[in-house]
């Protein structure tokens, strides 16, 4: 249990300055006081080891998982993954946190101001060049994507920690008070943790997405266990040991590494308040299962993009479609999975603008390259599949990288677009196949005329994932047709708009599920991570000559 006391000696002892001198002596001596790992170095020459942190200690397991290197198939980095007898430390972890939590408004506030300079701390020193410059290059290597890619999330993560130093932890549990009926009576509302937690986090965002959930978790007073993509997990274990050094508490966050079925398994026997998954829809419909519906979902995202009736500014709007599309090899739940371009943009340079750009992204630079969990041979089998459909053609794209040493168990693939007709589309027996989502360099293009926009709505009304979209128009009765006809939760709208960018300025989430979760903001932060709690003051004074009124 944190202690006044402790806080207030952290507080004396470490401040921003210290952290600046502990980075800079660390420069001197090429290493990071926090890091166990050198990015560079990590290689089937130097495999790092991953350990799990529970009831405040770094552990290992008798079970180790080798992960091979994305890049060149080397097992590169040893997993400690806990097996199903090894989580009893777990469940009891969690069982210790009380249903009110490590802290509240009426239990330990104390905490809000602690983890406020925890991120005050945390946000300064991933602002050192040399500790972002190893984190954008330690996902380099387990989630390949360009430096300007994994340095973008490292740089929302810093911006995200800076929104919530100082007084902003405890601005999040802002309550309300509303007049009773009677002097004395009044009714406030709080916002309450729910205690033990589970945070379950993918590969693609390795730093951004935990980060920005765990924290949250921490906020509102939980007591998270943080499970990462084993593929991935070396990040965030380095990110927790920073934490760590940066004033959190050993114990606060327990740190899993498992396989899918022990994770579930320590999820049905710890009985967590709250799980919030990250991944694939498959999955998080079983968990909302396994855990009667305990769960915050941010799944899979078939994402729209609808290129309005006005032309303007088409190198841009070719750019951005390369973008949403392309960039980490496809890799976003909010990439842009399909393209509906109004007959305006077919006739003008839009398509080749795109084969263009798209011919410019190679594997030396990473801006293309391994898709981490769709084979090549599954993604090329899918575009055969849509090219079988009557009026379909390839734009661009359909084959394999070559002249790499990728390993088979991950896909490479040129980035690709097909076009399939509009009318196809729609059709019972192509819808599925056309809305499938790969997580891969991959997208479907249409075209629709002015009377065909209903047709158009159609399809996004019989699409399931409603996560991110584009409406790329500056119309503004267009832009209200679309947006008023349609549900996703975060929607870019305007001649600029993208469907990919998950900054930390605004809500990023799905929309039309009462399961759906939000990460980023404070909204996001309270809804996923706190619910309401009213409690109501009734202290009198009684009335003057009150008796005993008639049962009724």
């Amino acid at each position: 249990m944190y202690r006044l006391a402790a806080y207030r000696q952290f507080k004396n002892t470490i401040s921003s300055n210290s952290i600046s001198l502990l980075f800079t002596s660390a420069r001197s001596n090429h290493t990071l006081p926090f890091a166990t790992v050198k990015a560079e170095e990590v290689s089937g020459s130097q495999p790092a080891e991953v350990h799990n942190l529970v009831q405040g200690k770094w552990t290992k397991s008798s079970n180790w998982n080798t992960i091979l290197d994305p890049l060149n198939g080397q097992p590169f980095i040893k997993v400690a993954e806990v097996n199903e007898s090894e989580l009893k430390p777990f469940v009891e972890s969690l069982s210790k946190c009380p249903k009110h939590g490590l802290h509240n408004p009426f239990k330990s506030p104390e905490r809000y101001l602690m983890l406020g300079d925890v991120s005050t701390k945390a946000a300064h020193a991933l602002g050192l060049p040399e500790v972002s410059d190893f984190f954008a290059k330690l996902i380099q290597r387990v989630s390949p994507k360009s430096y300007q890619q994994a340095y973008a999330e490292v740089f929302v993560t810093q911006k995200f920690l800076e929104n919530f130093c100082g007084d902003q932890v405890r601005f999040l549990a802002r309550s309300f008070a509303v007049p009773g009926n009677h002097l004395g009576q009044q009714s406030h509302g709080f916002r309450w943790p729910y205690g033990p937690v589970a945070v379950i986090t993918p590969f693609n965002f390795p730093l951004e997405i935990p980060v920005l959930q765990l924290m949250g978790a921490l906020y509102m007073g939980n007591k998270p266990v943080l499970k990462v993509d084993s593929k991935v997990c070396i990040v965030m274990e380095q990110m927790l040991r920073l934490l760590h050094d940066c004033g959190l508490p050993v114990d606060d966050v327990d740190f899993i590494n498992s396989d899918g079925k022990t994770m579930n398994k320590l999820l049905v026997e710890a009985k967590p308040r709250m799980t919030l998954f990250t991944g694939s829809s498959r999955v998080a419909e079983k968990l909302a299962d396994d855990l009667s519906g305990r769960v915050k979902l941010e799944d899979a995202g078939f994402d729209w993009k609808i290129l309005g009736p006005d032309v303007n500014e088409v190198d841009y709007v070719a750019w951005v479609c390369d973008q949403d599309a392309y960039a980490c090899s496809g890799q976003k739940c909010s990439a842009e999975s399909i393209l509906f371009m109004h007959e305006n943009w077919g006739k003008s340079s839009l398509i080749d603008k795109m084969a263009e750009f798209a011919a410019r992204r190679k594997l030396d630079d990473l801006t293309v390259g391994p898709v981490l969990t769709v084979t090549t041979e599954a993604m090329l089998d899918h575009a055969k599949k849509l090219l079988q459909i009557p009026g379909s053609r390839l734009l661009f794209g359909g084959e394999a990288l070559q002249n790499h040493s990728i390993p088979q168990i991950y896909g490479a693939i040129k980035p690709t677009a097909i076009f399939v007709p509009l009318e196809e589309i729609l059709k019972a027996e192509h819808f599925h196949l056309v809305t499938k989502e790969i997580f891969g360099p991959f997208q479907v293009v249409t075209e629709y005329k002015d009377n065909q926009l209903p047709l158009v709505l159609d399809a996004l009304e019989k699409m399931h994932a409603h996560l991110t979209a584009a409406v790329v128009s500056n119309d503004i009765l267009f832009l209200q047709k679309v947006i008023g006809n349609s549900v996703n939760g975060t929607t870019y709208a305007g001649l600029r708009a993208r469907t990919t960018g998950a900054p930390q300025n605004h809500w990023f989430g799905p929309a039309g599920d009462p399961r759906g979760a939000g990460i980023g903001t404070p909204e996001a932060i309270k809804l996923v991570w706190s619910c309401h709690r009213e409690v109501i003051y009734d202290v009198g004074p009684m009335p003057l000559g009150w008796k005993v009124p008639a049962s009724t």
